[in-house]
């Protein structure tokens, strides 16, 4: 385990914000398949009783400083349009592919901001998901703006059964917006608020970020207090990362001194004597919110995603459109989404094939950065081996206090939970991190 505990010492010198770590292998880790997969084939094996089922929607009204989603800002509404439509002969070619012996748990919608599709637009999204996959009422979390979130659109999501609204705020200090390149003001973030609170969607979430230019401790707090006033049922909280060919990315920065660290647990100490649980390095959820309905577990099923820029995940294929930064790159893969043919919609032609390691890899990384961190004998069932035999590399976070080995599982310490993402990183395979090295941003 030399280089894996030399890696890990070499990380810790440093910052302990490497990578947003959300999801493995990360997509920058896709290529171009240099033969199409059938969808068909690989979805034939899967356990189909408990899918997730993402919707993408690449539209904004403005891109923030920080984003690198793939999305892009005030198309034309012929353009909306068109996408639309393809987004409906892709759902018909995946209820041909999936073989009508399917279930979906949970839906979500994502992009983007999905409530920027008009009130009619959007129910049209629900009507061709129940026309076609038969979803109807399903437990879903749909992510809006301040900008979109009015009581027409909201009405719509709330009589489709959406149960979570999503709201990136990011933060309610005017300096702290400014340097994150965000377009709201705060009586707009105060309007749309009170419009999710009216509308008897029973969940809500706030997003924060901390680590903008010039945030002070106090700044930050006040935007954590802010959020707590409106006491949704649960509030993420992120580290800026500066990504390449974003807003941010494109200006000369100045060098300071980086106190994400320390707002982090600031923050976490504020959100906990809130009687805020905490679920993982960025969640927090309020301690009496009712319990979500619908069961995924993301280390184990398969996930369906439909629209440009959205992945799906069988055991051994990962899969999407291509991925870009920039607004000519955006648009053109959007329009090539438009002009796919639909015989085109049951093949992969840009992912990664995972063997059985990255599958274990995968699991754990996506359970032990939770708090609950990994059962052994879940692992030892869901891959018939000892996890701590598979990858003994997990005691090397013991050596360094970042995590706890207990009689029937592994969790991240206190530390260990605030450095996630750097823990996340450390854990990918060398074959990952070499393709996603090689990656080239556009």
């Amino acid at each position: 385990m030399t280089e894996q505990a030399t890696r890990l010492s070499d990380y810790l010198a440093g910052k302990p914000y490497l990578n947003y770590v959300y999801s493995y292998p990360h997509k920058t880790s896709y290529r171009d398949f240099e033969t199409p997969r059938s969808l068909r084939d690989y979805w034939a094996d899967e356990d189909k009783r408990s899918l997730f089922l993402y919707l993408h929607i690449p539209f904004c009204e403005m891109r923030c400083g920080y984003c690198n989603l793939f999305t892009t800002t005030n198309p034309e509404q012929d353009l909306v349009t068109d996408y639309l439509a393809a987004l409906e002969r892709q759902v018909q070619v995946t209820a041909e592919f999936l073989q009508h012996d399917f279930h979906f748990e949970q839906l979500a919608f994502g992009g983007g901001t999905p409530s920027y599709l008009l009130p009619e637009q959007l129910q049209s999204c629900f009507d061709l998901l129940e026309q076609h996959l038969q979803v109807k009422q399903l437990p879903a979390s749909v992510e809006v703006s301040p900008a979109t979130a009015d009581h027409e659109r909201l009405a719509v999501l709330k009589a489709a059964g959406v149960e979570r609204i999503s709201m990136g705020v990011e933060s309610f200090d005017a300096a702290d917006l400014k340097a994150l390149g965000r377009p709201q003001t705060p009586a707009l973030v105060d309007s749309a608020l009170h419009a999710i609170k009216d509308s008897g969607i029973p969940r809500l979430n706030i997003d924060l970020i901390y680590g903008s230019a010039n945030q002070s401790l106090q700044s930050w707090l006040y935007s954590v207090d802010q959020a707590l006033a409106w006491s949704p049922e649960e509030i993420f909280i992120y580290p800026l990362y500066i990504r390449p060919l974003t807003g941010l990315g494109r200006k000369a920065r100045q060098e300071t001194e980086d106190q994400r660290l320390t707002a982090y647990f600031a923050a976490r100490e504020r959100l906990l004597d809130a009687g805020y649980e905490q679920s993982s390095m960025r969640m927090f959820t309020r301690s009496d919110a009712p319990a979500q309905t619908g069961r995924y577990r993301c280390q184990e099923e398969g996930m369906i995603g439909l629209g440009a820029g959205a992945r799906s995940y069988t055991r051994s294929l990962h899969y999407s459109g291509h991925y870009a930064v920039t607004k000519p790159q955006i648009r053109q893969i959007i329009q090539d989404y438009i002009n796919t043919p639909s015989a085109n919609f049951a093949q992969a032609h840009y992912g990664i094939e995972i063997g059985s390691e990255d599958q274990r890899r995968r699991y754990v990384l996506l359970g032990l950065l939770q708090v609950s961190g990994i059962a052994f004998d879940e692992y030892q069932q869901q891959f018939q081996r000892k996890l701590l035999e598979d990858i003994p590399q997990l005691t090397l976070l013991v050596d360094q206090g970042l995590a706890v080995i207990r009689e029937h599982d592994i969790r991240l310490t206190e530390k260990g939970i605030a450095y996630s993402d750097l823990i996340g990183s450390w854990l990918f395979t060398n074959t990952i991190r070499d393709r996603m090295q090689a990656w080239e941003w556009q």
